[in-house]
């Protein structure tokens, strides 16, 4: 259940919106209202994201936070988290992402599924997910929490739209069945230089958990994961910081490579 008012909340979606757009640093939501709950944080979220549409943009795939175990424990949280992808979020692979959009961003390199039937929860499981994927394709999340020295909370994270700002996909896409996900692995560099790695176990032990749990807590507030949908399931790499001026270059075994850079 909420704590919040309408008005509370719709205060709090313009708070969290307003430095998204405008690219300055907040202070965490819970420190305002320390009453809210997380269907109250879910409820920023969703106003943000009606707010988003009801200026014409589109809605273009959903991702998932704090996917992995190891992050859950140090935030103390029993599970991740979603937000949603707004149109404009979207960078060509290879093109470049300007700094003076963004606050302090970080890049994390993800395995984005592709739906072909909609995943409505409780209930949804690895299976179900891997049944209704049409492919998987390489992404590159760059996410750019609003909260002034990456102080926050899950509810606060929740808020701010999961710190989700621009997303890169490319490479070369892949049937699910013809790849193990889970061991698929990633190389990411930043001018040349070798600075995270990982595989695909990485996120809940199978990327394919992250979209079920996702279509589980959709199914929470009614809704679900739409035939078509672009999910970018987590990080399989830490977030590493990005500088002006830097080019990255994320390698994914057998599906290619994407490339941008921070001007």
């Amino acid at each position: 259940m909420g704590n919040l008012t309408r008005t509370e909340i719709e205060q709090l979606a313009t708070y969290c919106e307003d430095a998204e757009l405008k690219a300055y640093e907040i202070t965490k939501v819970t420190d305002q209202y320390p009453h809210m709950t997380y269907e109250d944080a879910f409820d920023v979220q969703w106003e943000v994201r009606k707010r988003k549409e009801a200026r014409g943009h589109k809605i273009v795939g959903m991702k998932m936070g704090l996917t992995s175990w190891a992050k859950m424990a140090q935030m103390g949280v029993e599970q991740p988290c979603y937000g949603y992808l707004a149109d404009y979020f979207s960078v060509p692979e290879g093109g470049e992402i300007k700094m003076d959009e963004l606050i302090h961003p970080k890049i994390e390199a993800e395995i984005a599924f592709v739906t072909k039937a909609p995943l409505k929860g409780p209930g949804v499981h690895i299976g179900d997910v891997m049944r209704a994927t049409d492919f998987i394709i390489p992404a590159v999340e760059v996410i750019d929490s609003r909260y002034k020295d990456f102080k926050f909370d899950l509810k606060s994270v929740i808020a701010d739209n999961s710190s989700s700002t621009r997303f890169i996909t490319g490479g070369r896409m892949a049937r699910l069945e013809d790849v193990d996900v889970t061991t698929l692995g990633v190389v990411m560099e930043i001018n040349g230089e070798v600075v995270a790695t990982g595989a695909g176990a990485a996120v809940l032990g199978h990327p394919a958990a992250s979209v079920a749990m996702l279509a589980n807590m959709l199914g929470e507030r009614g809704e679900e994961i739409p035939a078509g949908t672009f999910i970018m399931t987590g990080g399989i790499t830490a977030a590493v910081t990005v500088n002006r001026g830097d080019s990255i270059t994320v390698r994914y075994q057998d599906l290619g490579s994407i490339s941008a850079r921070f001007i």
